[in-house]
């Protein structure tokens, strides 16, 4: 499988760093914090100039790229592709954001994808997202797709594919960001599905460095799959899933030990499960957190009552992410623009969860040491 901008092959990588976080002691000056401004679209020029949490060097590693369709860019693609979209105005698709679970989301996030007809569609939202992450400080991203999505309304394989790609395949030169490509398969659909897709990927060797699962996860578990990521592994490919979102601590175990992933998207769940939390802090398994989401959907109630604080506390492996930014209500700077302002972040813990989304990446050893000196290490 080719990967872009360096990055390892799948079975090339070398194992997640174990490296400890450092002391508040090595911490990184403010000196060495990236100075890039926030989004003009979030805050005024004078702010830009003083943002209010400066930006720091990171990995997303927990991104839908099909969540990152903002209504702007769904009318237009709309436009261009003669399609009638059930919302009169922008203000109306956005009344459509409030979200009482994951399955209200995801009924208007697949309805959203019908704009997505062409490469050129597929490239534009890809660019579209690149160029605001970029703005949001992200140095390296491994992007998940949905390709299942797309085939069973009639979209071939290769056009989703290949639009994403070439941007992908550039995103380093253009807008300063490594990336990956994940195909992330749909657990309310079924495993023949999942391994019909997975092996038309790999006759076309798409340019994947891994696969995920994601969509509904309660009555989904992760047992539902263990072929597809036994052919995944099989193939070289890297190998991670939601768990522990909806579902409960069990299916984090079960990923872990039945599916064989590398990492863990959401995780929240496991502060339920002591010993489990305690398997998690040895192993130092990744969690990609994605705390804006996480309210949205109303896995937790507020982001005050968010357990990222505990899990800190805990010595988890956590990262902060933006899962499906368009839908959510924010990038990965609004994420951390979020959580110092209600929960007090702390800088130290700002640096720690940088350091772990590039230590938890599937990147190559070279580019994670880049951007730990970006970070402030030597």
């Amino acid at each position: 499988m080719e990967t872009y901008n360096d990055a390892p092959g799948p079975g090339g990588a070398s194992a997640l760093s174990d490296a400890p976080v450092p002391d508040a002691e090595e911490a990184v000056s403010q000196e060495a914090v990236s100075e890039q401004a926030l989004s003009a679209e979030a805050v005024s020029a004078e702010e830009a100039a003083e943002p209010p949490v400066k930006l720091l060097p990171v990995a997303e590693l927990h991104l839908h790229i099909e969540g990152t369709l903002e209504p702007e860019l769904i009318f237009a693609l709309a436009e261009r592709n003669g399609i009638a979209l059930p919302y009169a105005d922008l203000d109306e698709l956005r009344a459509r954001y409030e979200f009482t679970d994951l399955q209200s989301f995801l009924d208007l996030y697949y309805a959203n994808m019908a704009v997505l007809q062409t490469e050129q569609d597929f490239a534009d939202m890809t660019r579209a997202y690149l160029e605001r992450a970029a703005a949001a400080g992200v140095r390296h991203a491994e992007i998940m797709m949905d390709p299942q999505a797309h085939v069973s309304r009639g979209v071939p394989l290769e056009t989703c594919v290949n639009g994403v790609a070439s941007v992908l395949a550039n995103s380093l030169e253009e807008f300063g960001v490594s990336t990956l490509l994940i195909a992330a398969f749909l657990r309310d659909l079924s495993e023949e599905s999942a391994l019909e897709v997975l092996e038309r990927l790999l006759a076309i060797n798409a340019p994947i460095a891994g696969i995920g699962l994601d969509s509904a996860e309660v009555g989904n578990p992760p047992a539902k799959f263990e072929r597809l990521f036994a052919r995944a592994k099989e193939a070289g490919l890297h190998r991670i899933a939601h768990a522990g979102e909806e579902g409960p601590p069990s299916y984090i175990i079960d990923a872990l030990e039945l599916l064989d992933v590398e990492r863990i998207d959401h995780g929240i769940r496991c502060m339920e499960d002591p010993d489990l939390v305690e398997h998690l802090v040895a192993e130092r398994v990744p969690l990609t957190v994605c705390p804006l989401s996480n309210v949205r959907l109303r896995a937790v109630d507020t982001l005050a009552d968010h357990p990222l604080p505990a899990m800190l506390a805990a010595g988890l492996n956590v990262s902060v992410n933006s899962d499906d930014p368009a839908y959510f209500g924010g990038y990965v700077d609004d994420n951390f623009v979020q959580l110092q302002t209600v929960l007090g972040l702390s800088e130290f813990d700002r640096v720690r969860l940088a350091s772990n989304s590039i230590r938890s990446s599937f990147a190559d050893e070279e580019r994670k040491t880049e951007l730990l000196a970006e970070l402030g290490y030597s």
